[in-house]
């Protein structure tokens, strides 16, 4: 659950670095507008929440969203302290920044409304919500689980946590002006295939997610843009701990010839953010250097 023993959130580090300057200040649109003309960037004056930010790809999109000018609200699950220092980052970037403890595999929805309204209250709105976090069933304790504890854990926190956190920011989203951007994460190889127990699991729900979303995005429109991110082969934790042998057949495969980074994933989420993308709703963005096209 989202800890907080009335709000149903916590919030474990707050740090005002933008002009605007956190709690009241921060939700008017006259300041919001002010902050779009005074700072740089694709995201200027605008608040992106991530989840599952503490590190991986969530902290690179967090990162990556205040580098180009967004206030971050972040969860994490469990690591306190490294979500501490994501929001530190963020804070010597200039920008004002939220970190609260979120366990999506026993959030349920009024925890997640809970959220939202903890982030509105202390930002003002909500542009850009990125719902990244899910459940690790490749490394640590994880990959311990049996095949249906690694299911039900992958079901919950995926494809579940994943709706109820989008339907919590639709909510959000459509009564605030202007709306916003959902940005969820499904995997490349989901119209693909490929064989094993854990792709199978993996196909089942990161699958679900994509088709959620494409049903979503025709439910909201047009106040709010609902996109998919499909990573492919990216070095993140299971990355770093894979046999030599099959991390360079991963490379002679990708056309691209690398594995992707976290920061390639936080890129293209930028973009999809961004006005960049103001056209796009219901698509599904590959980043996975051209392993299925």
């Amino acid at each position: 659950m989202l800890g907080g023993r009335n709000s149903g959130v916590k919030a474990e580090a707050c740090v005002s670095g933008s002009e605007e300057g956190a709690g009241e200040g921060a939700g008017t649109d006259r300041q919001r507008a002010r902050g779009r003309g005074s700072r740089e960037g694709a995201l200027a004056g605008r608040v992106a929440l991530v989840t599952g930010a503490s590190s991986g790809i969530g902290q690179a999109i967090a990162l990556a969203a205040a580098h180009a000018g967004a206030d971050v609200a972040l969860t994490y699950r469990a690591s306190d302290t490294a979500a501490r220092g994501v929001a530190g980052q963020i804070q010597r970037l200039g920008r004002r920044s939220a970190a609260y403890q979120l366990d999506l595999a026993a959030a349920g929805p009024a925890a997640l409304s809970a959220l939202a309204a903890r982030a509105r209250g202390e930002f003002g709105r909500v542009d850009a919500w990125v719902n990244n976090a899910g459940a690790d069933i490749l490394t640590g304790a994880g990959a311990e689980l049996s095949t249906v504890e690694k299911l039900d854990l992958l079901l919950r926190v995926d494809l579940r946590g994943s709706m109820l956190a989008s339907w919590a920011a639709v909510e959000l989203m459509q009564s605030q002006p202007g709306g916003g951007v959902i940005l969820n994460m499904s995997w490349d190889h989901v119209t693909f295939g490929m064989e094993g127990r854990n792709p199978q699991m993996f196909s089942a729900v990161k699958g679900g997610v994509l088709s959620f979303s494409k049903s979503l995005a025709r439910s909201v429109a047009p106040a709010v843009r609902v996109n998919v991110l499909a990573p492919g082969w990216i070095e993140t934790a299971f990355g770093a701990g894979i046999d030599r042998a099959y991390y360079e057949q991963v490379v002679e495969q990708t056309p691209l010839k690398r594995w992707g980074t976290p920061d390639d994933v936080a890129r293209a989420a930028v973009w999809l953010m961004s006005d960049g993308a103001r056209f796009l709703t219901g698509q599904t963005v590959m980043v996975n250097g051209g392993v299925i096209m």
